[in-house]
């Protein structure tokens, strides 16, 4: 790095020197616990410019002289209003008000959901100058000092909030969680699609052979191509365990539909090499990329036009697997019946564009949903706002194609991505002994450019920082919160102001929804790391050791127990009959134990259950449908039932949990029981927003 970093300091822009208030009044929060917090509710901006901010201010007594920022992945031109929709366990707000701090959103300066920014920097400018500003009016109203202030967000969200904490002053820590790295998007989305195409027919195996009583050997029984393409998925860093979604029926796409557009824009000459250069998939003979490539042309006998505005998914706006939706367009239930469709059982119908050759609606490209009949349904499309226009411009006999060469294409981009930095040893696997590309290469290596904030992170941390990271993270691999970690070190020259903790069992999002009986959600770790964080800057209490863990390539490896592990999260065990499989007969009783341990100093065990039957994840050939994730994934919780819970410090000080329930089977089939615990830093039950998960499962096969 050459030169001194200028760090911002949004105090001193004139940019952001005009402030205004247009609401300022007292409201009502519902609370958890069915009580109700007042608290002062601020909305305005800042003029001759977009940005907009929410305050939300705890009363006077309750001020402990602090705050709380929240940054979305993708803002919108509204985005500082989207968390008051928020309740219950996923309510930030209330979460700030309970614990004496008072919360900001803005909407970033943003002009357009997912649109892009076109002066990136301001995402972070117009953050810290509403965080500057927050002050100046807690100061008026508490009759306080600088009142400290956090910064959290992940995913995009963990993008921009990295860009704050290392570029200004406006923040004395941050918590990022579900980062990615500077090469994440858009290739951990495009290689987890490719995973999903490829081993459609084997995803059942793999998650049953490394759930609870399985083989452990996720290779066996696969084809020697679906072998090959799970190791190399698995070694870019996807975690194999996150294929449940897709073995209980669940084929989520993603974001990618969102940015296949951008990689069409800057590289469009890639989904013609492709097909028609060596060292590319789409001319190895034989291929699977070959194998799935639909090209059809029909033509239109009839439309029909959607029936009414497409129905509302519940799903927050604002959270790290929901905030790039708002710029899809829902096809609304319209329809195009055709002279013929493409017949076949291997038929790979993700990402099909359908595009028009004749008529007037020629030149327009949208994506299949599905072939019913004789008649496409319209998927969720990217920037098709003139949708119902589109529709009404088609008439019968137009010339219609079908192709998904560019959706298979596209999801081998990130073979050719390969990052010039050796550090990113996800790519080792396609880089020569000396370190150069094995394969063919694309003059732009894309990845910096979907940051979206204008810089890339660099470890140059201007305060603490506590970084919470998923094991079975779906959409950005677990590692990158190890290459940030790693960042630092090389910036600062140790970890000193730096923590990482893992939690395993846990995806992606961030809600409370992620609580079924294959996973547990991270909301309670992350929610402790903001107290914790505040504890380290305020009073100078250290936090817990960071999680230890090894790498091999794109692979985290946490060590075993609670007392190797460290970090935040109990580790628990399940043992059925005393082992990881029992064997009974109808009606046999089986007993159940749990033992979970909590790293030293990272609370007491609160609570164990027990379901029996995994009503979604048991069997991995049932296939479930649902219009959105949260909802399906709610769907593989089956009622528990909390054992009597022992509690005790072992001779090493970690506390610990026990409990013990007994059951029976009254049918033959094999079954899956789980046990899932919660912790927190003080024994409190009581305490919703900060109970840390974990769960562990045992299989149960029940004969005749």
């Amino acid at each position: 790095m050459s030169g001194k970093k200028v760090i911002y300091d949004a105090k001193k822009d004139a940019y952001y020197g005009k402030p205004y208030i247009d609401a300022d009044e007292m409201r009502q929060r519902g609370m958890p616990d069915g009580s109700r917090k007042p608290f002062r509710y601020v909305h305005g901006g800042f003029e001759g410019t977009r940005a907009k901010f929410v305050f939300c201010f705890p009363v006077k007594e309750d001020f402990r002289g602090r705050f709380y920022q929240y940054l979305c992945p993708f803002p919108g031109p509204d985005e500082e209003v989207a968390s008051l929709g928020r309740s219950g366990e996923d309510d930030t707000i209330a979460f700030c008000l309970q614990n004496g701090a008072y919360f900001i959103e803005t909407n970033m300066e943003s002009a357009a959901a997912f649109g892009g920014h076109p002066e990136p920097h301001k995402i972070w400018k117009s953050s810290a100058a509403a965080a500057e500003y927050s002050r100046q009016v807690a100061r008026e109203y508490y009759g306080c000092g600088r009142p400290y202030g956090y910064v959290f967000g992940g995913s995009g969200g963990g993008y921009k909030t990295i860009a704050c904490i290392e570029n200004t002053n406006a923040w004395d820590g941050a918590c990022p969680f579900v980062i990615g790295s500077p090469y994440s998007l858009p290739n951990t989305i495009t290689l987890h699609v490719q995973g999903m195409r490829t081993l459609r027919h084997a995803v059942g195996k793999i998650v049953d052979a490394l759930d609870a009583g399985g083989s452990g050997d996720m290779y066996e029984g696969l084809t020697e191509d679906e072998a090959k393409m799970l190791r190399e998925i698995t070694l870019m860093g996807f975690p194999p365990r996150a294929w449940f979604m897709e073995a209980a029926g669940r084929w989520d796409d993603g974001s990618l539909p969102v940015l296949m557009p951008g990689i069409r824009q800057k590289d469009p000459q890639y989904f013609k090499d492709f097909w028609e250069k060596p060292g590319y998939l789409g001319t190895e003979p034989g291929s699977n990329a070959l194998r799935d490539r639909l090209q059809f042309r029909s033509r239109v006998v009839s439309v029909h036009l959607p029936g009414g505005k497409a129905e509302e998914t519940g799903e927050y706006s604002n959270g790290v697997d929901t905030a790039w939706k708002k710029s899809l367009v829902d096809g609304g239930g319209a329809w195009i019946e055709l002279e013929e469709v493409p017949q076949g059982e291997e038929l790979y119908l993700k990402g099909v564009n359908i595009g028009f050759e004749t008529g007037g609606a020629a030149g327009k490209n949208m994506f299949l949903g599905d072939i019913r009949g004789n008649c496409i349904t319209i998927g969720m499309c990217y920037g098709m706002d003139d949708m119902e226009s589109v529709l009404k411009s088609i008439r019968p006999g137009d010339v219609v194609t079908l192709d998904n060469s560019d959706y298979i294409a596209v999801q081998s981009y990130y073979r050719h991505q390969v990052p010039p930095d050796a550090a990113f040893h996800a790519w080792d696997q396609f880089r020569k002994a000396d370190g150069t590309p094995a394969i063919p290469q694309r003059d732009d290596i894309m990845g910096p450019g979907f940051c979206g904030t204008g810089t890339v992170q660099e470890g140059t941390i201007q305060g603490k920082v506590i970084l919470t990271q998923s094991l079975m993270d779906e959409s950005t691999c677990p590692w990158c919160g190890d290459w940030y970690r790693n960042q630092v070190r090389r910036a600062k020259g140790n970890e000193d102001d730096f923590r990482i903790y893992y939690y395993d069992r846990c995806l992606h999002g961030d809600v409370s929804a992620l609580d079924t009986d294959m996973i547990v959600n991270y909301l309670g770790g992350l929610k402790q790391a903001l107290l914790d964080i505040s504890d380290w800057v305020e009073r100078g209490i250290e936090p817990r050791q960071s999680s230890v863990y090894e790498m091999e390539g794109g692979c985290v490896h946490i060590a075993e127990t609670a007392k190797e592990r460290k970090g935040l999260q109990p580790v628990i065990a399940l043992a059925a009959n005393g082992g990881a499989c029992a064997h009974v007969k109808v009606g046999e009783a089986v007993t159940l134990e749990a033992t979970a341990q909590v790293p030293q100093g990272a609370g007491i065990v609160t609570e164990i259950k027990f379901s029996f039957s995994d009503p979604m994840f048991g069997t991995y050939a049932k296939k479930m449908e649902s219009g959105d994730s949260m909802a399906f994934l709610a769907q593989g919780r089956s009622e528990r039932v909390e054992g009597a819970l022992e509690t005790y410090v072992t001779e090493e000080g970690l506390q610990t949990g026990r409990a013990v329930v007994q059951t029976s089977y009254d049918r033959p089939g094999t079954y899956f029981a789980t046990a899932s615990v919660k912790s927190q830093r003080n024994g409190d039950r009581g305490d919703v927003f900060t109970q840390v998960r974990n769960l562990a499962r045992a299989r149960v096969i029940v004969e005749e």
